[in-house]
């Protein structure tokens, strides 16, 4: 397992790989990499943090065959920024992830069709829901929420770590919003979108969720 030097190293490889499909300069590029590792690094940040951001896009980048958009790689874009702004006493916080993706990208030259796919892959994944023909999202997503299929010591840390994050709501509240959380992803027809997904991750994800419910989540 990586420790926190060697996934930022990682993602700095990854951002200047990236961002090389767009000429950026480098000290621009460098820059806002700092301030996007800032960002992710505040405190309170148990599970939404730079490990989530890395392991998003290795799940990405196993799924990008997938992806109608390999040039310009919005959904990378999108997974650097889709938590940016993270405050889990709010409920804008997609919203202000996509403005603050918008003002970013804006200052770098980025096109601005591929911002307007970035901000709205971003809002996407606050319902996780992506339309039949929009690969894109569905790609997101799924590596969105791919730590649900995790082994169960992964589950575990994740499901404490965003307990550590709501640690200010009282047990039973949280438990019973919880709970109600992880039923409406058991009631879809499928957790994941993508084909790869589902036939490699959709019932260990199921089996996670269910355990969770009858294990920890009461009420």
């Amino acid at each position: 397992m990586l420790n926190s030097n060697q996934i930022t190293d990682k993602l700095f490889q990854n951002w200047h790989e990236l961002l090389q499909n767009f000429n950026i300069n480098k000290t621009a590029s460098e820059k806002t990499f700092t301030q996007i590792v800032a960002a992710y690094s505040t405190p309170n940040r148990y599970y939404h943090n730079l490990e989530h951001i890395h392991h998003v896009l290795e799940v990405i980048q196993t799924l990008e065959s997938q992806t109608e958009d390999l040039e310009t790689k919005t959904v990378q874009l999108a997974a650097w920024f889709h938590d940016v702004v993270y405050n889990s006493k709010a409920n804008d916080n997609e919203q202000k992830s996509a403005e603050y993706a918008d003002k970013v990208l804006l200052s770098l030259s980025i096109p601005s069709d591929i911002i307007k796919n970035v901000k709205n892959l971003i809002l996407a994944t606050k319902n996780h829901q992506a339309l039949t023909n929009d690969f894109d999202a569905q790609i997101l997503l799924d590596a969105d929420l791919a730590i649900l299929s995790s082994n169960p010591n992964e589950y575990s840390k994740y499901t404490h770590a965003i307990r550590q994050e709501y640690i200010w709501v009282p047990e039973a509240k949280y438990f019973a919003a919880r709970k109600q959380i992880l039923q409406n992803f058991l009631q879809r027809e499928n957790i994941y979108f993508t084909e790869l997904m589902q036939q490699t991750k959709e019932k260990i994800a199921r089996n996670n969720l269910e355990t969770e419910i009858n294990s920890k989540v009461k009420g």
